[in-house]
């Protein structure tokens, strides 16, 4: 099971160059696939941002119906903090962190900050 990082969607929706890369491992594992409710509102966020509203509506009518979204536990907040300051991670990645370690999930990334993590597996795409 995974947990997709929210730059794995982003390259897909805004048309960067791993987009293909991204589209195959997600085509590739569908039914296994995981997202935080953080990823959800950052790809929300940026893609209001580019006055591509409509793009998220599509994303969230087409991604959501075949990835589970997850949320980490209010008592394990604090844990998001320890992980931050310990790794030099910020919130996002310690966030992503902390999900994929609750839910013993692998994290599907493209973001180098991930090599510091030790205990929770770590796919780069």
């Amino acid at each position: 099971m995974f947990l997709i990082d929210t730059n794995i969607f982003l390259e897909i929706l805004l048309q960067q160059e791993r987009k293909e890369d991204c589209k195959k491992f997600l085509d590739d594992n569908i039914g296994n696939l995981n997202i935080t409710d953080f990823s959800l509102h950052s790809i929300g966020v940026i893609l209001f941002k580019y006055g591509k509203e409509e793009i998220f509506r599509k994303f969230v009518e087409d991604i959501m119906s075949n990835i589970k979204l997850l949320s980490l536990p209010l008592e394990f907040y604090g844990e998001v903090v320890n992980i931050g300051k310990s790794l030099n991670l910020d919130f996002d990645d310690a966030y992503q962190y902390s999900v994929a370690k609750h839910y013993g999930l692998t994290v599907i990334t493209m973001d180098r900050d991930f090599e510091k993590i030790k205990d929770v597996e770590v796919l780069f795409l």
